[in-house]
């Protein structure tokens, strides 16, 4: 069995849980906080990060979402979500990186350290100017996905991708932590219900973090 150290709200470890969930492995849940750094976990990645995924048996540790993506595409022939044509593949990395770099850079990583990590762990009071920037910047890339869900039937193109799933972890804790406002993004709103909806994001969806309760809409699926 894969056992899966991941922090609830960490988007990387939650575009992890939608990969496996999408692709059939079985995997058990540890919760790690990144910011106590146990020794544990510091010898399974130095970097101190989530997520982090093992299995004791194969004598395997996988670090970095993305490696770890890579891994089980390439040793679990069930449901590709890095697939298609040469370009097709280059195309859904492009986005993979997008929404783990600027997405996460603007608008998720932002919002994560004003709205959880102050409160959790510096108990300090969040900086206005900094969540009204990350809230703007969360405009422009919701009408980027609105571009790519009017042009193609998912972001990448004609089949559902890791792509999608990399939008979806760092959109849902946006979202959670109250990040967005949805007025305008009528096509990005929808792609998203749709996904919400997938049997891979509800188990994400029915999760609440300690003292941070999201929006009310967060959790309906036809929202």
């Amino acid at each position: 069995m894969w056992q899966l150290y991941q922090f609830p709200l960490c988007p990387f470890s939650r575009k992890v849980r939608l990969h496996l969930a999408e692709k059939g492995v079985a995997f058990e849940l540890w919760r790690e906080n990144p910011w106590e750094q146990r020794d544990e976990f510091v010898d399974k990645n130095p970097a101190a990060r989530t997520p982090v995924i093992g299995n004791a048996e194969r004598g395997i540790t996988l670090v970095d979402s993305r490696a770890i993506c890579e891994y089980f595409e390439e040793t679990v022939d069930k449901n590709p979500l890095i697939n298609g044509t040469a370009p097709m593949r280059a195309e859904i990395r492009r986005l993979v990186a997008l929404f783990d770099e600027n997405f996460f850079g603007d608008v998720t990583g932002p919002l994560l350290h004003e709205r959880m990590k102050k409160r959790l762990v510096y108990r300090q009071s969040p900086d206005s100017r900094v969540l009204r920037e990350a809230m703007k910047l969360a405009h422009e890339h919701l009408y980027y996905i609105d571009y790519l869900v009017d042009t193609r039937p998912w972001l990448a193109g004609a089949t559902m991708s890791l792509a999608d799933l990399a939008a979806a972890a760092q959109i849902s804790v946006a979202d959670y932590l109250g990040g967005l406002d949805w007025t305008g993004h009528e096509q990005a709103k929808s792609w998203y219900s749709v996904f919400k909806s997938r049997p891979s994001f509800r188990p994400l969806l029915a999760e609440r973090m300690e003292v941070i309760q999201p929006p009310s809409h967060y959790g309906d699926v036809n929202w």
